[in-house]
């Protein structure tokens, strides 16, 4: 056998091989401390959470096909676990209120620049791309949240306290 096929063989051995190794998914669906639990979630909004921002920011993902083939299921699993760590919709009630204040203000920024969805989202999942419509209100909706927190609660609780550093 020459060199290039006893590559390509082992190649095709180690991708046989990984498809038996999966990361597991996102399907929980657990929402009891979902953000309509305790705030208004207009219909156009949860339209756009949907279509843009739940696959990753939320505890169920719709998983397309290609995420059954490894290593793009860890790559995906890796970008999920990444996203809910950061903005999570469905444990956002279990933040603390500074918390939420201060992750609704990184959304609308990140939401008003462009940022989110990211590209890497938007060129696979084209129906996921933000109208300015869209990210404007997106932008007025974690706005009215904000203003909603800052009326509900002392200013000291808007404060997200620093860690310590080791």
């Amino acid at each position: 056998m020459k060199p290039f096929k006893k590559i390509l063989v082992l190649l095709l051995i180690v991708f046989i091989v990984i498809q038996a190794f999966r990361p597991a998914k996102n399907v929980s669906g657990e929402n009891s401390n979902s953000i309509a639990k305790n705030y208004p979630l207009p219909e156009e909004v949860k339209t756009i959470l949907v279509k843009a921002c739940n696959d990753c920011h939320s505890n169920q993902t719709a998983y397309p096909w290609y995420a059954e083939i490894q290593p793009v299921g860890w790559w995906l699993g890796n970008h999920i676990k990444d996203g809910k760590r950061h903005f999570n919709l469905d444990e956002f009630s279990g933040y603390r209120i500074g918390r939420q204040y201060k992750k609704l203000q990184e959304c609308a920024e990140q939401v008003k620049k462009g940022e989110m969805p990211l590209d890497s989202y938007t060129w696979i999942h084209k129906k996921a791309i933000l109208t300015d419509t869209e990210k404007q209100a997106l932008y007025n909706w974690c706005s009215m949240l904000r203003d909603t927190i800052k009326a509900r609660y002392a200013a000291d609780s808007l404060v997200v306290p620093k860690r310590k550093s080791s």
